[in-house]
């Protein structure tokens, strides 16, 4: 039997193995993941990687002309192996494996996040906003749930705004790409918008070009994502202290995608919105302002499209909603003087790390 040292050895090289999987992929998760307390980075990286290599494996087999139902069917025996503690070679189930165990992470998420890469495999389309939700709640609401729970955040009006985080986050993600998944044969943009707008998917799908009919129905979708941003910041609170600004600078950084975008002359089609160093820092040095109070909305019922995942959340242990919506608390003044202390230490912290 293998001692605690040698155990613990593999589970940093596995972590390792992890990073390295995701070298070249999202920036913005690797800025933000930064802010994250140490406790919690091991488990974030090991949960990303998963998630990433899940998606790639779907998407390589959808390339080569396979089925891409055998692959969903391998991750299903994937998750099996995980749940029951003995999961397969792959470095990332090992390390998904340990954070399903300390954590005791729902399984229903990760069934979500596999069914969202289904609809892909599908080439499903999305008539109505309430529709694009759905299937941005599978692919990535689950996932702000899942880094949710893993951070403590265990009542369900806290999980039902980091759902819609992740919500916001894939409406972006659609906003910012819209030309690559075009060229790709993929229209992710609901039809009935741009039918609305005057445009005839199919036909745009065989030519995209931008146009101010296709501007039109990507600022209607920044405008939902900044919405849910802001709903969603309203469950910051309800998380442990130490992982607020990561999931603050999570916001800030991709919400900036969108304001990006609009300065770019909402022309996603032609070139992809990207935000720079310099500005990623200035965000993540205004993550750690603080929340100076809790609104009521923090406690608002969860988007129709997520509501489901905060059921299966509530299932699994999750303290269900309040029954009475609190007063908006403002932080007592002790507590900003440590704030504003913390602060200028932290901010020497970030300045060391990134040069």
């Amino acid at each position: 039997m293998p001692t605690a040292q040698t155990l613990a050895l593999r589970r940093q090289q596995d972590l390792q193995a992890c990073v390295e999987l995701m070298r070249g992929g999202s920036r913005s998760f690797f800025a933000a993941s930064r802010l994250l307390p140490a406790r919690m980075r091991a488990a974030s990286i090991a949960l990303y990687a998963f998630c990433r290599v899940a998606d790639d494996l779907v998407d390589q087999a959808q390339e080569r002309g396979d089925d891409a139902r055998r692959s969903l069917e391998e991750l299903s025996q994937r998750l099996d192996a995980i749940y029951q503690g003995k999961p397969w070679s792959h470095v990332e189930d090992r390390a998904l494996a340990v954070v399903v165990h300390e954590h005791q992470l729902p399984r229903g998420l990760l069934e979500a996040l596999l069914e969202g890469f289904a609809w892909d495999a599908q080439g499903r389309t999305y008539d109505s906003m309430g529709e694009l939700q759905a299937y941005a709640a599978r692919v990535a609401g689950s996932v702000g749930a899942m880094m949710c729970w893993i951070m403590g955040g265990r009542s369900a009006a806290t999980l039902a705004r980091a759902c819609e985080l992740g919500v916001a986050m894939q409406l972006t993600n659609i906003a910012r790409d819209v030309g690559e998944d075009a060229r790709n044969g993929r229209l992710y943009l609901p039809r009935r918008s741009m039918a609305q707008a005057g445009i005839d998917s199919q036909a745009w799908l065989m030519e995209p070009h931008i146009c101010e009919p296709i501007q039109q129905v990507v600022e209607g979708l920044l405008r939902e994502a900044d919405r849910l941003y802001r709903q969603s910041m309203a469950g910051v609170a309800g998380l442990p202290r130490d992982c607020r600004a990561a999931i603050v600078a999570a916001q800030l950084i991709y919400a900036e995608i969108g304001h990006q975008l609009r300065r770019d002359g909402l022309n996603p089609v032609d070139h992809r919105a990207v935000v720079s160093r310099s500005r990623k820092l200035a965000l993540l040095s205004r993550a750690w302002w603080p929340q100076a109070c809790v609104p009521a909305l923090a406690f608002a019922a969860p988007l129709p499209a997520t509501a489901y995942l905060v059921d299966l959340c509530e299932q699994a242990g999750a303290l269900p909603f309040p029954a009475r919506r609190p007063v908006w608390v403002k932080r007592p003044m002790g507590e900003r003087v440590v704030w504003m202390i913390e602060l200028f230490e932290r901010q020497q912290v970030l300045r060391r790390s990134v040069r």
